[in-house]
């Protein structure tokens, strides 16, 4: 177990005990564990339609491939047999609160990342507990116990390395990685797998001849900041197993929205006026429900050739009812008409928001 002895050799004040729990295929074992039909099958959230996408797979279904934000024609062409759900949002926001209370009984600084996952700092916490490792496993155990799912956990002195730690023994498992082990660990790492580096930044890391974490280590911080401006700085100490960001507590969501991709193009302001009054229920449902509410109002629009464009409106104080919503989201829309291309995807979000403490629970997506 990693205890204060562990990390012999670090430097003064710079331990903390950092836990990621990160639950495990979270919508799909939901669907699993309340529907006793769908254990054991490969399943997929999201739509089944032509243009649907997959919101989660169950760990049945990755094993053909199948994995989220995926078109739903290409996952089931890779498995004939999957079952498609549609999202329950109202249930997992539920799940996520349950396992958010545990969380709390251990730590109040909580950064949650999304519905399923979250940082814990427990260098000190509530129940004086010494082993950062042991409060992961007391609270994987409760997670189980209490809401019939799993969940896998990484322990580490920074949020880099202990979300890396519960990414390797998924489904269902526990890794530590100590402060002796953190640069060695890192050494092998595709930049991939460095947080914050997507397909482009990691092509133009390529072309420099960095592909792993030692290559990143080689790299002058100098250059690395000339090429890949302040990420630059994080990923030269990253790659030395050194991230001092901090758990925030205090983390809120940007902004609240949703979106809907269609089955057939919509041509008209009557089609799309309809369509966004059913994603404006979606969003103020979710305002009403955590209390928060927002100023500026974004239209999402992508058409038939996958152009896709933006409009937003802020104003001075905060929208306050759903009708107001729906008024300044059809006042963005109107203007496009009439449309050359059909529109395939709507979207509305709200942001500028004020948000209370519950709504913080609910991490930190984009979309609902």
């Amino acid at each position: 177990m990693w205890t204060e002895e562990c990390a012999e050799g670090a430097s003064p004040g710079a331990l903390r005990k950092i836990i990621h729990i990160d639950m495990d295929a979270f919508y799909a074992s939901v669907e699993q564990r309340d529907n006793p039909e769908l254990r054991g099958q490969p399943v997929a959230v999201g739509g089944s339609q032509e243009r649907g996408v997959v919101a989660a797979a169950s760990y049945e279904a990755r094993k053909f491939g199948v994995h989220s934000a995926m078109p739903s024609v290409i996952a089931k062409r890779k498995c004939p047999g999957l079952i498609f759900v549609k999202p329950r949002f109202d249930a997992y926001k539920a799940v996520s609160l349950q396992i958010w209370e545990i969380f709390a009984e251990y730590t109040p600084i909580i950064e949650p990342l999304s519905l399923d996952e979250a940082y814990l700092d427990v260098t000190e916490n509530l129940k004086g507990i010494v082993s950062a490792t042991w409060i992961a496993k007391e609270i994987r155990v409760r997670i189980r116990a209490e809401t019939q799912l799993t969940a896998s956990a990484g322990v580490s002195y920074n949020k880099f390395l202990a979300k890396l730690a519960s990414d390797h023994h998924k489904p269902d498992g526990l890794f530590v990685i100590t402060p002796e082990m953190g640069p060695a660990f890192v050494e092998t790492l595709p930049v991939m797998r460095f947080h914050g580096i997507g397909p482009a930044t990691a092509k133009k890391m390529e072309q420099l001849g960095i592909r792993i974490g030692l290559e990143i280590r080689a790299q002058r911080l100098g250059l690395l900041r000339e090429h890949f401006g302040k990420a630059g700085s994080y990923y030269y100490w990253a790659a030395r197993g050194i991230d001092e960001r901090p758990v925030r507590a205090d983390r809120i969501r940007k902004s609240v929205g949703a979106e809907n991709t269609f089955p057939v193009d919509l041509f008209t302001y009557e089609a799309a006026q309809d369509q966004l009054r059913e994603i404006v229920d979606k969003v103020w449902g979710y305002c009403e429900h955590s209390g928060t509410r927002g100023r500026t109002v974004t239209l999402k629009v992508k058409f038939a050739n996958f152009r896709q464009i933006t409009r937003s409106r802020t104003g001075e104080v905060a929208i306050t009812t759903r009708n107001e919503l729906e008024q300044l989201g059809d006042a963005l829309l109107a203007p496009l008409f009439p449309v050359t291309k059909g529109i395939r995807l709507l979207g509305i979000s709200l942001s500028s928001l004020g948000t209370e403490e519950a709504e913080r629970r609910f991490g930190n997506p984009d979309t609902l």
